[in-house]
């Protein structure tokens, strides 16, 4: 069953002097449970992808459904409420708000949502992720490896069919992303929770169930790996 279908999605950038097609056509869709890897080169269109893809952006035409809900039906104020209760983010940047202990970080969406934290769900997360010692330290205190869980527990508290995840691994040393990679792959198993990864890495792109490629805002290579 596809849970993200989007169809002729375009986006574009103009000034006086030029125009980048960020996406030019762009139609694709994603079965639930699936780990896709989308790859290409720099300036290709992969986050603007995600970004529409997660709502976060809008395309200047074509549509997004998230679970057959169509996402340009929805207001600004309705869009970030069916963000936050469906779709998990990790970004590169961990985007931890500093003065705020790892505690408070994991839980902010589930407060901001005004929901009920799910403490047993909360100590899973922590005791894989390694953050049981750590929840009452400041990002500041965490290595690059640290403060990236944290921004996966965060994505994964929610509980969100979705988690897209905009080159996780592009700050971290190889030990460090092999470690990040293999607990993304463990959250599309074990919550059953489709994954979908940004990635400049082909050797990360490998382990995805199937690979999408950008060229020029358009894609050119959609094949399953397995």
């Amino acid at each position: 069953m596809d849970i993200i279908k989007a169809m002729n999605l375009k986006k574009y950038y103009t000034s006086d002097t030029y125009e980048v097609r960020a996406l030019d056509g762009v139609s694709l869709t994603v079965e639930d449970g699936e780990f896709i890897a989308v790859v290409g080169t720099s300036g290709c269109g992969k986050t603007t992808l995600m970004n529409i893809l997660g709502g976060l952006d809008t395309p200047d035409f074509g549509g997004v459904w998230i679970r057959n809900t169509s996402l340009k039906d929805l207001n600004k104020e309705e869009r970030t409420i069916f963000r936050r209760r469906n779709i998990g983010f990790v970004f590169q940047q961990y985007n931890l708000i500093p003065s705020l202990s790892i505690r408070e970080n994991i839980v902010l969406p589930m407060r901001l949502d005004g929901k009920e934290i799910d403490v047993d769900f909360f100590n899973e997360i922590v005791e894989i992720l390694g953050l049981k010692d750590k929840l009452e330290r400041l990002p500041s205190t965490l290595s690059g490896g640290q403060q990236q869980r944290v921004s996966i527990a965060r994505a994964l508290l929610t509980k969100p069919a979705i988690v897209l995840a905009d080159e996780p691994t592009g700050n971290l040393d190889s030990a460090n992303s092999h470690e990040i990679m293999e607990l993304l792959k463990l959250s599309n198993k074990k919550y059953n929770q489709t994954l979908v990864v940004i990635t400049h890495d082909e050797n990360i792109a490998l382990q995805a169930d199937r690979i999408i490629e950008i060229s020029d805002g358009r894609i050119t290579r959609d094949e399953v790996i397995r």
